[in-house]
């Protein structure tokens, strides 16, 4: 499994023009895209997702644990997330998404400016 890149999301991510989220956390998908590899530690988590506090990291994996899209494993003081089969079956979806997100940007912009 590759080990998590601090760049790996764009600096915009995730951004007040694209109209849909997971609930209402606007950082639910890149946690599932950290996740897409396999099981992760929550430092291996903090990586790539560096802009998000502590604080909300956490609720973020709570909200994703309760509603079922990832499953967190305690292991002899050891903490892994990973997704649930309902959690995967998301990525596709958001790689849609995010193409699409691609493709509009400049409507977006030019939407949230008028």
């Amino acid at each position: 499994m590759a080990v998590l890149r601090a760049d790996m999301f764009e600096e915009i991510c995730p951004s007040t023009l694209l109209p849909f989220r997971i609930g209402t956390d606007k950082w639910a998908g890149m946690v599932l895209r950290c996740l897409e590899d396999g099981p992760r530690r929550y430092s291996e988590l903090r990586v790539p997702l560096a802009r998000i506090s502590p604080k909300m990291l956490t609720q973020s994996l709570r909200g994703l644990e309760r509603d079922g899209f990832l499953q967190r494993t305690v292991c002899e003081r050891r903490v892994t997330y990973e997704l649930t089969d309902l959690g995967r079956s998301l990525l596709e979806p958001l790689r849609l998404m995010c193409a699409w997100a691609e493709d509009h940007w400049d409507e977006l912009l030019d939407a949230k400016e008028s």
